[in-house]
């Protein structure tokens, strides 16, 4: 049996999906597992025993119909049995139905129901702390798991070489191994995703005065300059806490590095979703449009915490949608002061 699974989006999705390959494989042990992802999100996959084949969605796919459609017909002799769309965007609309497979599965849109041959409504509310964004791809394995209990957690795979690689670079640095090591996902993805720079350096002032630890910092190369700056806004004790010449050049080398650290902080995002996936604790500051609900996974007021600015203030809310409140998310952000995020903070680093 062969079975394609697909989720072209960012890595945090990428790697949740993850789970469902990972279960396709308890249903049906003897199976071809194929991904179909973007390249960027490859780093999450690699040694991952679940999927037998990584198909790459390249941007030429894109850019010319000709090369899209070569794609399409490749895939179609395949001749895959299940199909699983986890992405349910027009490009996966097309490759399910260029599939030909006998059983197609995608969460359900009345506009695109007549594709598949099984479809699933997606939930709002979650009913475990995995979170709706689990919960929702586990049920696109609901006709098929015939009682079989489901794993819910996403896993990352580093091999022992990567763990001694990413010690050996904080030796390098000179880290200091006996003291407390946070890594700290300073900047978000972008603007309407990232907690202002002054109140995240009282933060991370707050951070050193509680623990004496060494924090380092988390950040996309072309986002250096606005890093700079929130280590700039910091305290000259902060300042010496934080140690800059710790920079991964990827994201297995981010990952080797984070197995060294006592949890991650900061914005929500995939650096978030990745620390979860190597048992690493961590502490969420969810943008002020973001749904909480959906990316708060095993949230459990130990290990996993998060906080989001409609726990403090859900006056601002009201019944307004994300797509509404994301045109407000930064007038929402000043609203949302360390002063709020503090108490949950230290009980996290009093725990971590």
């Amino acid at each position: 049996m062969k079975i394609l699974v697909i989720q072209q989006k960012m890595i945090g999705d990428v790697l949740t999906s993850s789970i469902i390959c990972s279960n396709i494989k308890i249903i049906y042990p003897n199976c071809q597992v194929d991904y179909l992802v973007y390249p960027f999100t490859l780093p999450v996959l690699e040694n991952n025993p679940d999927i037998d084949n990584i198909i790459l969605f390249e941007e030429k796919y894109r850019k010319s119909k000709l090369a899209f459609l070569k794609f399409l017909l490749h895939l179609r002799k395949q001749k895959y049995n299940i199909v699983i769309d986890a992405y349910g965007k027009l490009e996966s609309n097309l490759v399910v139905a260029f599939s030909a497979a006998k059983i197609r599965i995608g969460f359900y849109k009345s506009y695109t129901s007549f594709i598949y041959t099984d479809t699933v409504k997606e939930i709002s509310n979650p009913i475990t702390n995995a979170g709706t964004a689990i919960e929702n791809r586990l049920n696109l394995l609901s006709n098929l798991r015939n009682s079989i209990e489901l794993i819910n957690k996403p896993k990352i795979f580093l091999t022992d070489q990567e763990i001694e690689n990413g010690k050996a670079i904080l030796k390098k640095n000179n880290v200091d191994f006996s003291k407390k090591i946070y890594m700290i996902s300073v900047l978000g993805s972008g603007e309407n995703k990232t907690y202002p720079f002054d109140y995240m350096a009282t933060l991370l002032d707050e951070i050193v005065r509680e623990t004496q630890s060494i924090l380092l910092f988390n950040y996309m190369p072309n986002q250096e300059k606005e890093a700079r700056k929130i280590f700039n806004l910091c305290s000259t004790e902060t300042k010496a806490a934080i140690n800059l010449n710790v920079v991964p050049t990827d994201i297995r080398s981010f990952l080797s590095i984070l197995y060294h650290c006592d949890g991650l902080i900061g914005n929500e995002g995939g650096a978030i979703n990745m620390a979860k996936a190597i048992i690493k604790p961590t502490f969420t500051i969810f943008s002020t449009w973001i749904i909480k609900e959906a990316w708060n996974s095993f949230e459990n007021e130990t290990s996993n915490i998060s906080v989001h600015l409609k726990d403090f203030k859900p006056e601002l809310y009201g019944d307004k949608s994300p797509k509404e409140m994301k045109n407000n998310a930064e007038n929402l952000y000043k609203s949302f002061l360390p002063q709020l995020i503090l108490p949950k903070l230290k009980v996290f680093l009093k725990k971590n």
